[in-house]
């Protein structure tokens, strides 16, 4: 590669994930070979405000310092200096940056962009229109309700009768867009659902309400644009009652990570498959995370759900079962680059097709 190429990596956004983000930008800023790569950082700080930073490893305080432009061409803020990528690269978790509205802004742009276009961003957000394309593919789920805002404010009793009827302890409830197990709660008491509810709502006008799965946490990477592969599937033990937000991104964290996870050839080759028909169930492109349940006694693997934009923390799963399956960090950001710029490519053969 003779030339640089630029990539603008974009970090931090609107949603609760906002430090998260900023940690998977820095690390995945650290991976990436100084020698055939020029990143512009562009932060997005939690009023969704955008401005051009030196990297992604400055402290919290200076990279919310200073002025910020609102991208909107009638907001009359866009005085600074344009940044010129060959690439974007959205490093951005939860809602206003994994769920298609990024992607979005992207298409409009016409510039290429690393991970999942607009629909696939947009379902593998929303864990139950994710949980109905899995279903219509034929992927095990586990059982579920969605209960909506407007449907628990007219009369939250009857969403609690009807919850207590569907579902035995522990069950599980959690907003339909977030990430990082934030606003899950792991009920073990029936009194306990109306607070785990309600603290769902705060994030989300749409909750889920899951059976809890007794067994083991499996999570699989998958690569690629219309030929995806799938990793070593790995396998979190959490510390705590499951693997929540603390676990997933605290230093002192305890939980143990078996990567690969020691299962039996069959199921290794069970998850791989089964990580795939989700990746392409959800139209996803470029990468994604997907989470599964090993139940105890049955042996019955349910696909819990997937991530189109994945953590890329030093501890994070997704580059550490590509480091376990034989690609490294530094490569696998390569291949991610390379997937963007394929999948640009093809999407200009197409327009090119249909002109006169």
């Amino acid at each position: 590669m003779t030339k640089k190429t630029t990539i603008a990596l974009l970090f931090g956004g609107r949603s609760a994930e906002h430090d998260v983000s900023i940690r998977s930008a820095a690390t995945a800023f650290r991976h990436l070979d100084p020698k055939k790569f020029r990143v512009a950082s562009i932060y997005i700080d939690k009023r969704g405000r955008w401005k051009r930073v030196a990297s992604p490893l400055l402290p919290p305080e200076r990279l919310a310092a200073g002025p910020a432009a609102d991208f909107l061409p009638w907001a009359g803020t866009m005085s600074a200096p344009p940044v010129r990528a060959d690439i974007y690269f959205p490093m951005l978790h939860g809602p206003y940056g994994e769920d298609g509205t990024i992607q979005g802004l992207l298409e409009m742009a016409d510039v290429p962009f690393v991970g999942p276009g607009v629909l696939g961003s947009a379902a593998g957000m929303d864990k139950a229109v994710m949980k109905v394309l899995f279903e219509a593919a034929g992927l095990p789920v586990v059982p579920y309700r969605v209960v909506r805002e407007t449907e628990w404010r007219r009369d939250p009793g009857a969403v609690l009768r009807a919850v207590g009827r569907a579902f035995g302890l522990p069950l599980f409830v959690k907003p339909a867009n977030l990430g990082s197990s934030v606003g899950i709660t792991k009920v073990k008491d029936r009194e306990a659902t109306r607070e785990a509810i309600n603290l769902a709502f705060l994030y989300d006008r749409k909750v889920l309400v899951e059976k809890g799965i007794r067994g083991r946490e499996l999570e699989c990477s998958v690569l690629g644009n219309d030929a995806p592969e799938a990793s070593l599937p790995g396998e979190v033990v959490p510390y705590r009652d499951f693997y929540d937000y603390d676990d997933k991104y605290k230093d002192d964290s305890q939980t143990v990570f078996h990567i690969p996870a020691r299962l039996p050839a069959a199921v290794v080759k069970a998850v791989r498959k089964a990580a795939v028909a989700a990746f392409a169930a959800c139209e996803c492109e470029g990468m994604a995370r997907v989470d599964f349940f090993l139940e105890a006694g049955s042996g019955r693997l349910y696909v819990n759900e997937l991530n189109t934009i994945p953590g890329f923390t030093e501890i994070s799963m997704y580059p550490k079962l590509w480091e376990a399956s034989g690609l490294p960090f530094p490569r696998l950001l390569e291949r991610l680059l390379e997937l963007g710029f394929e999948r640009h490519r093809a999407k200009k053969r197409c327009v090119a097709r249909t002109r006169p």
